[in-house]
Parts: structure tokens; sequence; C-alpha cells
């Protein structure tokens, strides 16, 4: 059986064009094709190594439960520091670094290594655990930044390259292709729009880049699919326009904020839509009378397919706002106007 496998490695030991008050980079003209070295040379400088330590919880020797014992060994240390390392990408000239929720989850400590060899402890900004990114900021002067690319123009068949740190061995490079576009329903995130590739990904490559052949940023490289481990040539990419909507938010607002109606959605059991399986008492839709058993099929005039899309096109409306539902009740469509509520902020689950 195939498993969803987070890529981040724990172990025991001309000028940037500023975008914006982020200092953000757009793509530019391309590069030429020789082969991907000026893709490569341009990106590699951008993407980092994270290294993390956090203490765990080591449990006590039975004996230490005596007390006549317990004096002797009054010093033994109850927790004792782990390690980890994983890979982000400078995204812009301040000294943000975007990297995955997982590889900073946890971290009492977190220090960012360059490639040019420099180093400097970090910030975490903030983190958002339903897409699995996190934000980082360090204070270095001269940093190297990485231009946007348009995931929405990518397609499969496209040649692609990821950078990162696999089994802390060094920055890497590997190349491959777009396998797929939109991958969800994986089971990692909460929300998932994958770019699936078959660039060899591996463990420590978790919040590195995946980039194209201008050495753009096409995505960050979150998790693969396999059965041992290691990489099996199904790896998975959060679109970079998706890094960098969750960047926005959590750099100036501390938060992601997204819409919430208070259903839980299901796929149509019969041609496209979104089932509602359960409805939150006094909820968004309860009061906009959506009941289980209704399929959602579209939203402001976009039309649902399954309940990925029900989810993403509901977390991308203005909580505050209204939104005009088009709703399957049998036989029988009907709009409902729902007020959207604020999604409540839920336990990281890594």
């Amino acid at each position: 059986t195939f498993k969803p496998h987070w890529v981040a490695n724990l172990g025991s030991g001309s000028e940037p064009a500023g975008s914006g008050e982020l200092g953000l980079r757009e793509g530019g003209s391309p590069i030429s094709a020789h082969g991907y070295r000026e893709a490569a040379a341009r990106a590699m400088p951008t993407v980092v190594y994270i290294y993390t330590t956090q203490k765990v919880s080591v449990p006590n020797h039975p004996l230490l439960n005596d007390p006549t014992f317990r004096k002797f060994f009054r010093d033994q240390p109850e927790r004792e520091p782990t390690a980890g390392l994983g890979s982000g990408v400078i995204v812009s000239e301040k000294g943000y670094v975007l990297t995955n929720h997982h590889v900073v989850s946890g971290a009492e400590q977190i220090e960012v290594g360059l490639a040019d060899g420099r180093r400097a402890g970090a910030i975490l900004v903030g983190t958002d655990p339903d897409t699995d990114l996190a934000v980082l900021k360090i204070s270095l002067n001269r940093l190297p930044v990485i231009a946007f690319g348009r995931p929405t123009e990518a397609r499969v068949g496209d040649t692609v390259l990821a950078i990162g740190n696999p089994f802390g061995v060094g920055q890497t490079v590997t190349q491959g292709i777009i396998s797929a576009m939109g991958r969800s329903r994986l089971g990692i995130n909460t929300y998932e729009n994958f770019i699936q590739t078959d660039a060899a990904i591996n463990p420590g490559n978790s919040g590195g880049a995946l980039i194209d052949t201008q050495g753009q940023l096409l995505g960050i490289n979150t998790a693969i699919y396999t059965r041992s481990g290691g990489n099996q040539g199904i790896g998975f990419a959060i679109p970079a326009d998706t890094a960098r909507m969750v960047m926005e938010a959590l750099v100036t607002k501390g938060k992601v904020s997204r819409g919430y109606i208070g259903v839980e959605p299901r796929d149509a059991v019969e041609g496209e839509g979104s089932l509602i399986a359960g409805v939150l008492r006094s909820g968004p839709a309860d009061e906009a009378g959506i009941r289980p058993g209704d399929v959602v099929i579209a939203v402001n005039d976009r039309p649902i397919r399954n309940m990925t899309e029900l989810m993403a096109t509901v977390a991308a409306i203005a909580p505050g706002s209204k939104a005009k539902f088009k709703v399957r009740r049998q036989d029988q469509v009907f709009e409902a106007s729902v007020s959207i509520a604020e999604r409540p902020a839920i336990a990281a689950k890594r």
C-alpha cells in the first residue's frame, strides 16, 4: 500500500525587483533553455537548509519513582534535544523564507543555512497547518530571492527541477516532469491542490523548491507517496500561488482567514457536486436552509464538481460576505444566500 510521507529529514544528531510590502520577485523573461544549468544556477542560491531543534520527553526509569533512589538522580534530564532537517526558499529580499509547517512544527530553535555558507537564526512568523506551509524570517543582507512562476500556466509534461537537501547530503537538483495538476483528496492536507511530479524528492526535501526551466518557483515540495519512505516517482508540491497567498496573510495578519459555512461535505454519489452529509446546528448553512442530503452544485455561479472544490471555493470567500449557493434537493434545484463565517482555528495535525 502506498502511503503519503512528509519529506522532512528527522535525525539525531540583474537586481530582484521588489513587489509590494513583502519585496517579492516576479517572473521575468525566459532563460536560455541550454540544458537546465541556467535555471538551476538562478534558483539554487535561494534554496536554504533549515535546521531545527526541539526537546522530547524521556520517560524516567521506574526506580526513580522510589524516593530512596530518586535523591541520587536529581539531575537526570527528563527531556533531551532532537534535531530536524528540511529545506526552504527565500522569497523576499526582506528575509522571508517559505517552508513546510511540518518542518518547523514544535521547534524550539530554528537556524537557516544559505548556499553561500552563511547561517542565521530564524524567527517563526507564522504557520498554516491546513496547507502545511510556514513562513520564517532571517536578518541578513544581500539575500538571493527566487522569482515566482505561474503554476496556473503549467501543464502536464512540462519539465521541472526539484531543489533541496535530501538526507542532509547537501544541496541537490533533480529533474522530472509534471505528472498531474490539481491532485487532491490524498489525505495529506486539509486543502489540497498539488502539483504531482516524478522529479526525485526524498527526506530532507520538504520545503524546497520545485522550479520551471526558467528558474522560477512553481511549488513548495512537501510530500511523497511511497512504500519504503524513499522516492518512487510520486512527489507533491504546493503551488506557488497558494504559497504566496498564505505567506502574505501570515506576514500581514498573522493568520490565514478562510470562509466557513458549517457543513460536512462529501463527493456526490451521482453526478457532479458536493453532498452535504452534515450541517452544524445554527451555523451559516443551517441558517440559510441547507440540509443534510442536499447537493451543492454551484457557488456564486461557479460550478462545483466535488467536495474539494466546495471546500476551496468557500475557503476563498471573505468572512462576513454573502454567497449564492445553487443546491439540488432530490428533483428540485434552488438558490440559498449564505452568510460566510470565519473558519474556526484548528489544532495543528502535525
